[in-house]
């Protein structure tokens, strides 16, 4: 049966390794004024001189986790706002940063959509997401990225293919919009050979 899903949607939370509770929880870090990169719900991310940035430009890019929001005074009517994403460019009141909300456990697992044939043989290994300038809804703010089976590599990925996700719909392993769970496998808080610069 062929998987109703074609339409990527970047890394939903789903869980964490070893079944424990998971919070979910995230944390506050800042986006500089002005970033010239979208930056979508589901959006892996990344540290770079000290703001969150794109994390999925290569296949092997280190992250610290996953965007889920953003927040920032805006200049015109100088009043709070909240966003699910980053739509660039943002200049809040006063040149201030933005706050970024990031799902950064490293021991998180994310739901994403594979965008091809993965079979079992493969899972296990690690996959990169869409790579370049992030895309997503521009209304609802959510991500468009999808798990690329392009460049799969034993150990040199961003993000670990862990299962299949318990997705009725979209379980068809023989063809792309299958829906998998992974985790991070190059995360900038574990990874101490990855520079955070």
């Amino acid at each position: 049966m062929a998987n109703n899903n074609s339409t990527g949607f970047g890394l939903i939370p789903v869980g964490t390794i070893g079944s424990t509770p998971s919070t979910q929880g995230q944390g506050k870090y800042y986006i500089d004024a002005a970033y010239d990169k979208d930056l979508f719900q589901g959006t892996a991310v990344q540290s770079k001189v000290g703001y969150m940035k794109v994390g999925q430009n290569a296949i092997t890019d280190s992250t610290i986790g996953v965007l889920n929001g953003i927040f920032y005074n805006a200049s015109t009517t100088l009043k709070p706002t909240w966003a699910n994403w980053y739509n660039q460019p943002v200049t809040p009141a006063n040149s201030e940063d933005i706050t970024a909300f990031v799902l950064d456990n490293p021991f998180q697992l994310y739901m994403g959509l594979i965008d091809g044939a993965a079979a079992q043989a493969v899972y296990g290994k690690t996959y990169g997401l869409t790579t370049g300038d992030p895309t997503g809804n521009e209304l609802a703010g959510q991500s468009t990225s999808k798990v690329i089976v392009a460049g799969v590599s034993n150990t040199a990925n961003s993000w670990r293919l862990i299962r299949l996700a318990e997705d009725p719909q979209n379980k068809d392993m023989t063809t792309g919009g299958t829906s998998v769970i992974v985790a991070q496998n190059l995360n900038q808080f574990l990874t101490n050979a990855l520079s955070w610069q």
